[in-house]
């Protein structure tokens, strides 16, 4: 049986305004039905409406992202985070007084709310809402034990479709990590989990969450690296990265382990070049919990084991793909 996080006790730090969830994740695509194929594949609930889809994870009554298709290359259009109503007087102050509101994003799925422009120009959208992060670690579901009792795994055959639990994070392209994690302090309230120098960093909600809300890693210009999915066993991302590869999605990297946020993870590469990762067992940061942040070596900013790391893992494919004579002159 699957936890619902929307009925799990829903925390806060008192004293403290600080976005708690990530809302919604907005992003178009050239065309909609290899999204539709590749996160039907990967286990959500997608519901199309025309040229858009909404995903749900099964069970789970919140979207946690919209993908419309404008038959142009894919583009990260915006985030939307969760706020508590008695937090948005002091969000709207901090907002006007730094002059970065902005109108509602065109493809706004709820045009109310709060909207602000990050320092790398990516709307983003305040919205007062039920809190959907986790408000406490999240439990593995149970050992399924096999029909014969005489090994510990069961068959290949007997392999259940992996269904994701809930959105546990999303990543995000920028080229500047410490401008980024200035704003996300001083205009969020989000709190640092750990970094790699002006690499890559993580950070976690003062209300409770996993040991990264949103993250950072450092490329050419903004965009969406992946959204993460958590799963309820190791054995659910190793066969959740089979359930891809079956359906036709062969690119990937894992399984692994990471060092920051100590999950392990496999991540599907969709048909843009971003990914969707199945995450198992990740830290948690709970409301109580003045967590001390780490600045890690390069080497630990990725894994702490699994396969080596594809050289496409990084690549920003929302940035401008180099002309002829840029290319020619890279090489």
């Amino acid at each position: 049986m699957q936890v619902r996080q929307d009925r799990l006790p829903v925390a806060r730090r008192a004293g403290t305004f600080a976005v708690h969830s990530v809302e919604r994740v907005v992003f178009t695509v050239p065309d909609i039905a290899p999204a539709e194929a590749f996160y039907t594949a990967f286990g959500l609930d997608v519901k199309r409406a025309g040229p858009r889809i909404d995903l749900y994870t099964h069970g789970h009554s919140h979207c946690w992202m919209t993908v419309v298709a404008n038959g142009q290359p894919k583009a990260l259009q915006y985030v939307s985070l969760g706020i508590f109503a008695e937090d948005r007087p002091a969000f709207e102050a901090k907002i006007q007084a730094l002059g970065i509101g902005c109108g509602p994003h065109p493809m706004a799925m709820d045009d109310s709310g709060l909207w602000l422009r990050s320092p790398d120009g990516m709307p983003m959208q305040l919205l007062v809402c039920d809190k959907v992060s986790p408000s406490c670690k999240t439990p593995a579901h149970p050992v399924r034990i096999p029909a014969r009792q005489t090994a510990a795994a069961h068959a290949r055959s007997q392999c259940a479709r992996v269904f994701p639990r809930w959105l546990s994070h999303v990543l995000l392209f920028t080229p500047d990590v410490a401008r980024m994690l200035g704003f996300c302090d001083e205009v969020l309230g989000l709190r640092l989990s750990d970094r790699s120098g002006d690499l890559v960093a993580f950070m976690h909600s003062p209300h409770g969450s996993d040991h990264h809300l949103l993250a950072f890693v450092k490329s050419g210009g903004p965009g969406l690296h992946h959204t993460s999915w958590d799963v309820g066993s190791l054995d659910e991302v190793g066969e959740g990265s089979e359930q891809m590869r079956t359906a036709g999605f062969t690119e990937g990297w894992g399984v692994g382990r990471h060092v920051l946020g100590s999950n392990y993870f496999y991540y599907a590469r969709d048909p843009w070049g971003s990914f969707a990762e199945y995450s198992f067992d990740i830290d948690f940061v709970s409301q109580t919990t003045d967590w001390t942040a780490g600045d890690y070596a390069p080497e630990d900013s990725f894994y702490l084991w699994g396969p080596v790391v594809p050289e496409w893992f990084v690549a920003n494919t929302e940035l401008p793909a180099p002309s002829a004579v840029e290319a020619s002159q890279a090489g």
